[in-house]
């Protein structure tokens, strides 16, 4: 041991030397137990103590093949003298019978410990020594554990490179462009379609690639298939029934599909003269027979029904027009759309001018299929999803909040929504495992978990994913992990902690009631504001006529304007 200090002192300055003394125990104070306080105290059974000294163990260890050669042998002594033995070499024969001693005191052993061996098998049989006491403890234990996620990978918008978050590679080939959408492979998620385009007003740069990628999670440096196209991808669609056939929505407005049996060349693209007239946003496949049908929808206003098998022209057509005339000149863009196999009569159209569009796919006329419209959001609405476990209800995002809708209300507003952001909501998508959590992508490059079933004005977790926008969002079918795609190309795989992947005991219940409450309470709003509107009415049409001066119209809507302005600053 190093001294590093050394303290001296004199045995004077240390003060009078302690002399002990041997004595017999003397009791000092004696407190009599007071039966009325027995009621402040619990008695705890069983009880841990601890002493100095415990029983001695032994450790014995049984081989069961020298079991059996002993006991061969013993009974092969009682039988007679082994023959390499002589009797009359008396140091042969002690040696011999020294051995035998050792060998039956190893079987009696053996035997002891046998049954010993016998009775603990046959408690352990009596008693479950595995059997776990408190499992509610354990979960209420993790569901108290904080949400949290993190990032395992990064698939980056590459030729023939795939980049971990530990070693990050960049794109040897510029320019970069979007991951506009996502999805997952049927089978166990083993793997991920990106679709790579960009979508800039006229974007001329030079060489640029067309292709996409298919990635496969356990080979994490190459694509497992490029998707060979003479056109950018917008969207990429598994199908369900054939996990073979990809389904690809064109920036020229053409469709195409791949065999990924067959290699990345497509199989077969719809002529150019009957598709889309601009680029496809939306592409799901249909539950049919032959699970070849499909759905496609563009911002030309229309939405084309189509059949892999006879990709020469569609076979049917809507015109999303809700004036409900059937006119192309004033039907809306469709920018988002969603099919859920649980409602296969019924599908989601998110438009370019903030409305959803809730089409009926078994109607007889084209205006008939329009079937509801709900005025969502101030600008586009660039995703539209239902919920996994309750179809009627659906999720939309746009301008700076998303929102939830129900089918259950007609022409009315959301029945929750989340906060005003100061960054646009660019995509969302639900959990497939809980209810009431869903995922929001922001422009500045921000992923929010939203838990509405505990926190309704804040999200259960804001994770900064990267200085890009996030573009396009994609949960896995067991919800431990959710792709997100940026606008430089990549695409980062973050793993959610237990509390986001898994059910708690009665959310559904609890998430459907919460659903019915805010359904009604909407209701209940609603009809107030119309009785309010018909009493104002009602007080105009008794007041006289009086014609208000534009010019103090809009000076007072400017003072409220920077009013409101003045207030956000200073709050903020």
């Amino acid at each position: 041991m190093e001294i590093r200090f050394e303290y001296s002192r004199k045995r004077s300055e240390f003060g009078r030397p302690c002399s002990f003394s041997d004595f017999l125990a003397e009791v000092t104070v004696d407190i009599p137990p007071d039966p009325s306080l027995a009621d402040n105290f619990i008695p705890q059974d069983p009880v841990d103590f601890a002493g100095q000294q415990g029983p001695l163990m032994a450790l014995h260890e049984v081989n069961t093949e020298h079991v059996e050669v002993s006991i061969r042998g013993v009974n092969h002594v009682e039988g007679g003298w082994p023959k390499h033995v002589d009797p009359k070499n008396s140091e042969l024969t002690t040696r011999y019978r020294e051995e035998v001693e050792r060998e039956e005191v190893y079987t009696r052993s053996v035997q002891r410990l046998g049954s010993l061996v016998e009775h603990y098998i046959r408690q352990n049989n009596t008693i479950d020594i595995y059997e776990e006491y408190f499992e509610e403890e354990e979960e209420e234990e993790e569901e108290e554990e904080h949400p949290s996620a993190k990032t395992i990978n990064v698939l980056r918008d590459l030729h023939t490179d795939l980049s971990w978050l530990v070693s990050p590679q960049r794109d040897p080939n510029l320019p970069r462009r979007m991951a506009t959408h996502l999805c997952w492979h049927p089978d166990a998620n083993r793997a991920v379609a990106v679709a790579y385009c960009s979508l800039d007003f006229q974007d001329s740069r030079k060489n640029m690639s067309f292709d996409s990628y298919i990635w496969d999670l356990e080979k994490p440096y190459t694509p497992e298939l490029t998707l060979k196209l003479s056109s950018p991808v917008v969207t990429l669609e598994y199908n369900s029934k054939d996990w073979y056939h990809v389904l690809g929505g064109c920036y020229n407005g053409q469709i195409v599909y791949w065999d990924t049996r067959k290699g990345g060349l497509p199989m077969e693209m719809t002529p150019v003269e009957l598709s889309h007239r601009d680029p496809v946003y939306g592409a799901c496949w249909l539950p049919s027979r032959t699970g070849t049908e499909f759905l496609t929808g563009s911002t030309d206003g229309q939405v084309l029904w189509w059949d892999i098998r006879k990709l020469s022209q569609p076979s049917e057509k809507l015109i999303l027009d809700i004036t409900r005339e059937d006119q192309l000149q004033k039907a809306l863009g469709a920018i988002s759309l969603d099919f859920a196999p649980t409602m296969p009569t019924k599908f989601l159209v998110g438009t370019e001018q903030g409305i959803i569009i809730s089409c009926n796919r078994d109607a007889k006329t084209p205006p008939e299929k329009i079937a509801n419209i709900f005025s969502s959001h101030i600008g586009a609405v660039y995703r539209v999803t239902r919920n996994p476990f309750f179809p009627k209800v659906f999720l939309s995002v746009g301008d700076w909040t998303a929102r939830i809708w129900t089918e259950e209300l007609m022409d009315s507003s959301s029945i929750m929504e989340t906060k005003y952001h100061t960054a646009y909501l660019l995509d969302v998508c639900w959990s497939h495992v809980k209810p009431a959590v869903f995922f929001t992508a922001r422009s500045d490059g921000t992923l929010d978990v939203w838990d509405f079933l505990y926190h309704q004005k804040e999200p259960s977790l804001s994770l900064k994913v990267s200085n890009d926008p996030l573009l396009s969002l994609s949960s896995q079918d067991n919800g431990q992990i959710v792709a997100c795609g940026t606008r430089q190309g990549t695409v980062y795989l973050l793993e959610m902690s237990p509390g986001l992947c898994t059910m708690r005991k009665n959310e559904k219940t609890l998430t459907s009631t919460m659903f019915e409450r805010e359904a009604r309470r909407e209701k209940v709003l609603q009809e107030k504001f119309r009785e309010r509107q018909l009493r104002g009415q009602e007080r105009l049409r008794a007041q006289p006529e009086e014609k208000e001066d534009p010019q103090e119209v809009f000076k007072q809507a400017q003072a409220d304007f920077l009013t409101n302005i003045k207030e956000e600053q200073r709050r903020r």
